[in-house]
């Protein structure tokens, strides 16, 4: 029974990303990265892979240079990583959801910084990782930026734009 619970308790971590998340999408990006920045450093860089991939992989929105936001997203996808390495499918689970967003915003970093190639291989990471989406919102919207990125890396588009970006949410 207590086993049960803990694997239905709510992540306390987690709640606390979210709300700092909600805080950056009302408008406020400067205090949303200092909050952050505050729960990266309190959880570390050992800290548990679920959460340094979230919370890694929302910092990446608040950063002004897309060589940080790079660096931001490189370890999101590297905790995600550790996690599947360290309990294999079963410790991935709750990350599996994630991979196709972290592919996806990798690629729009790399088009922001005029590595092609480089974005061309994490797009195509990102649509073989999409089957794991569910048919719901997050999933579509995913699934439909990967698509507008695709789009825009076959016409050469502009890189400057980000509005072919992935929805930042967690997925459920």
């Amino acid at each position: 029974m207590a086993e049960r619970q803990e694997r239905t308790a709510p992540d306390a971590v987690l709640t606390r990303i979210g709300q700092v998340v909600m805080l950056h999408h009302a408008g406020d990006r400067e205090e949303a990265r200092r909050r952050l920045l505050d729960l990266w450093a309190e959880i570390g860089e050992h800290g548990e892979p679920l959460h340094r991939c979230t919370l890694a992989h929302y910092l990446a929105d608040t950063q002004d240079d897309p060589s940080d936001e790079l660096a931001w997203d490189l370890r999101a996808l590297s905790a995600a990583d550790e996690a599947e390495e360290a309990d294999g499918a079963e410790g991935a689970v709750g990350l599996r959801g994630f991979y196709p967003s972290l592919h996806l915003n990798l690629a729009a970093d790399y088009v922001k910084l005029g590595r092609t190639e480089a974005a061309r291989s994490h797009l195509h990471r990102a649509r073989g990782a999409a089957t794991a989406l569910g048919d719901d919102g997050y999933g579509d919207g995913v699934r439909a930026a990967i698509s507008r990125l695709a789009l825009r890396l076959e016409n050469d588009g502009d890189p400057g734009s980000d509005s072919w970006g992935p929805p930042r949410q967690r997925p459920e």
